[in-house]
């Protein structure tokens, strides 16, 4: 109908072919190769006689062979069409050869190359994540050179066969029906569950064998084959007459790359005027209408016995099947339009070129052309056909063209429906050949229009990785939770990863989260409290030097030298003041300066407490008699220890600033899902030779103090120095195994509390006492208090 419609178009059409009237011959083709031969033989011969070669009719001249349909039939058919170097346009698939250019070098292909088919067949696998899929394939040579490509093809992109089908050709039908009687367990794995996705490769024949087999395994009670089809475009959904009755449910939903068709202006009004006697000699239509509406159009003897009814001649082909006649121009019937016209436009070709001729030559040339002149034109034709398509071929003589993804609908009436979903274009780029709407497709009932699911096994879900199977091609795998610490955020990921930096994976580690800032800061309730516990020690530190200053001049002051009183006042005052840098988020400056300044400021305050003791020890033996320690009584001596105690730690902490500085850093280790800010030590040797120094001063101070814990004073001062020293070494004592097994703020609160701690034993055990003197018992302010002896 296509043919005959393109034909019947350009005769109509001036502009093309002006006194030039087209023709065509249909025949036969057939399955076999010696029919085939001889059908293309008597295109060559005579109408009506057998004789290649000869030609007695002027006014038919063969220029062009439309034709097969089949790979076979197309290869056999450009055997003879070669030798007599005729162009010949082939609307089906054809089999790559090697050398086939130089075997066949006139044939023309007017659907695009298998290869651009395979391609799209992997990225509609990969588009919908199958991987795990059926593959049928008919068994002859070009079934196997298929799976010889496909297979590997599958395998490279991720996508592995559950199991591989051999389909009988259809000369061996009798195969076919010994394998579903007698061996039909073979063809068990088709049903297997998990493989949802059937990927069949044939030509027309081998659907026929499918459905001859569908037909004998629903007599046998084997499983309803319930799948998504994946078919090529060599694949045809007709049937013949006899089998119009068959269920066609099974391939409901099917999806196959069918070759690009378009709906050309009044092609279906052209069908719908078809009638038996609408033209002489075309015994085909009237044996069609015969079939299709089970009626006789020449009534003979025997049918009138079998009483059987007379066919009217105005039956409509709209109420039959569509499996049986499809009424709009399917992708086959488009190829066939579009190689008439390509045909038409090379003689239009040739007739232009002839124009320096006198126009009554012109028809004469035409009709005397050689096919071989048809094909040097026809190679380089190139032009837009009625519904706007652009028609020409590339230098392997194939059209530059796509596929429709096309969708089919089976209906209970016999009734199809061909919807178009998408597009396959090879010329794109890789990875975007394939456009899809998946919102109108239609999937078979038992998917309840639910995208099927076509895999070894579940998917592995996020916060899961692949796990290879031991013995199973790489599409089985178990899936294997991720590592702490990893996460993947995907299905069916290969293996987990880790997170950025700044994040973390969540619980189910799926995906990954900021991670939170953690730092000791004023506005938590840990610094609030270490803040007023600071602020509230610094002002009754203040307090006792403002007590002291007052009282500068009684006997209690002025005792054991009252410039280091002050100093030691002072000094705690900064220590307390100095845990301020500890608090809030870690800069550059507060980093360098909070643990030199700590071990400076402390160093300094016990540097004032062993002077204050070694003064008590020096003043004692020097009212011995005859003592040489006179020498040593007064403020030189203590100012001395002051400042030689604290330079070394000064030293070490210049030494430690200029070598290694501390700086602010970041612990994403530590604590899960947070990112410590801290401050880098720089040199851990260097801060615990600055804790170590301050440690030996306290040991010293502890040692010089509780010998001289019993001189004969009413009132000794190395007394509450001893015990201010036991309350200091025991809190930093505590604090270095306690510092190293805490993390983060705590860390930095830790020895935040042992500043406090320590600071607040040396202010309440030496000045307490003499505060509550000073304040409370003034009358014990006196000089013969402070020198009565003790019994």
């Amino acid at each position: 109908m296509a043919l005959a419609f393109a034909v019947k178009e350009i005769n109509e059409n001036p502009t093309i072919l002006p006194n030039i009237s087209l023709g065509f011959r249909i025949l036969n083709s057939y399955l076999t190769a010696k029919m085939t031969y001889k059908a293309t033989l008597s295109l060559l011969s005579t109408q009506q006689r057998f004789v290649p070669n000869f030609r007695c009719h002027n006014q038919n001249n063969l220029i062009a062979i439309i034709g097969g349909c089949f790979s076979e039939i197309s290869v056999n058919v450009a055997i003879i069409s070669a030798i007599h170097k005729t162009p010949q346009l082939t609307y089906g698939s054809f089999l790559q050869l090697q050398n086939s250019k130089l075997l066949f070098p006139l044939l023309y292909q007017m659907v695009p190359t298998e290869a651009h088919q395979q391609t799209g067949v992997v990225r509609l696998l990969q588009h919908f994540r199958w991987k795990w899929v059926g593959v049928g394939a008919v068994d002859d040579d070009k079934g196997d050179q298929f799976l010889q490509t496909m297979v590997p093809m599958l395998s490279q992109n991720g996508i592995c066969y559950a199991f591989i089908v051999r389909m009988p050709k259809w000369d061996y039908v009798d195969k076919l029906i010994d394998l579903v009687i007698h061996q039909w367990k073979t063809y068990e794995v088709i049903f297997e569950e998990k493989a949802n996705v059937f990927f069949i490769y044939g030509e027309p024949p081998s659907f026929q064998i499918v459905r001859i087999f569908l037909f004998i395994a629903s007599y046998m009670e084997l499983p309803r084959l319930c799948k998504v089809w994946i078919i090529t475009s060599h694949w045809d959904f007709t049937s013949i007459s006899i089998q119009k009755t068959w269920d066609m449910q099974t391939f409901h939903g099917s999806i196959s790359f069918t070759a690009h068709s378009n709906q050309p202006f009044g092609f279906q009004k052209f069908t719908e005027g078809i009638r038996p006697s609408w033209a002489k000699g075309d015994g085909f239509i009237q044996d069609f209408w015969e079939q299709a509406f089970h009626c006789s159009v020449k009534m003979s003897k025997e049918q009138e016995k079998a009483e059987k009814k007379t066919c009217t001649g105005e039956e409509k082909l709209e109420s039959i099947p569509g499996i049986l006649f499809e009424m709009k121009m399917s992708g086959h019937s488009y190829s066939v339009y579009n190689a008439v016209y390509a045909v038409a436009h090379a003689l239009h070709a040739i007739y232009e070129s002839s124009f320096k001729h006198r126009r009554s030559l012109q028809r004469l040339i035409v009709q005397n052309m050689q096919p071989w002149q048809v094909h040097h034109f026809l190679r380089h034709i190139m032009f837009n056909n009625n519904v706007g398509d652009n028609v020409n071929f590339d230098d392997n003589a194939e059209l530059i063209a796509g596929f429709d993804v096309t969708n089919w609908l089976m209906f209970p009436n016999g009734s199809v429906v061909r919807v178009k979903v998408g597009r396959l274009e090879p010329q794109a780029s890789p990875g975007k050949e394939l456009t899809i709407h998946d919102d109108q497709i239609v999937w078979h009932q038992r998917f309840n229009q639910m995208l099927p699911l076509s895999v070894c096994n579940d998917n592995c879900y996020p916060g899961y990785s692949r796990k290879k199977k031991e013995g199973e091609i790489f599409c089985c795998y178990d899936c294997a939770p991720c590592p702490e610490g990893m996460f993947s955020g995907q299905k069916d990921m290969d293996a987990c990863i880790n997170c950025p930096e700044d994040h973390y994976p969540n619980k189910d580690q799926s995906q990954c989260i900021p991670r939170v800032l953690s730092y000791l800061s004023y506005k938590e309730d840990l610094g609030t409290i270490l803040v007023i516990i600071a602020i509230s020690f610094s002002f009754i530190t203040t307090l006792v030097l403002g007590i002291f200053m007052k009282h500068k001049d009684t006997p209690i002051v002025k005792a054991n030298n009252r410039t280091l009183t002050y100093i030691l006042l002072i000094s705690l005052l900064l220590c307390f003041l100095c845990s301020f840098l500890f608090i809030g988020e870690p800069g550059k400056v507060t980093c360098l300066l909070r643990q030199a300044a700590f071990g400076t400021i402390f160093s300094l305050a016990l540097s004032s407490v062993l002077a204050k003791t070694i003064t008590v020890v020096v003043a004692f033996l020097a009212t011995k008699p005859g003592a040489r320690m006179r020498k040593w009584v007064g403020k030189r001596m203590a100012h001395s220890v002051v400042l030689c105690c604290t330079f070394i730690q000064v030293g070490v902490c210049i030494f430690w600033l200029s070598t290694s500085p501390p700086f602010p850093d970041k612990d994403m280790h530590s604590l899960h899902g947070k990112t410590i800010l801290e401050c880098n030590e720089g040199s851990a040797t260097m801060f615990y030779c600055v804790l170590g120094y301050m440690g030996f001063l306290a040991i010293v101070s502890f040692i010089v103090a509780f010998l001289a814990r019993k001189l004969p004073d009413s009132f000794n001062e190395a007394k509450f120095i001893t015990f201010s020293m036991l309350v200091f070494c025991s809190v930093w004592l505590s604090f270095v195994p306690t510092y190293l097994s805490t993390k983060g703020k705590y860390m930095v609160a830790v020895e935040i509390f042992s500043i406090l701690a320590s600071s607040a034993g040396l202010l309440g055990c030496i000045f307490y006492p003499k505060c509550y003197i000073i304040v409370l018992r003034p009358e014990l302010n006196s000089k013969e208090q402070l020198t009565r002896k003790t019994k």
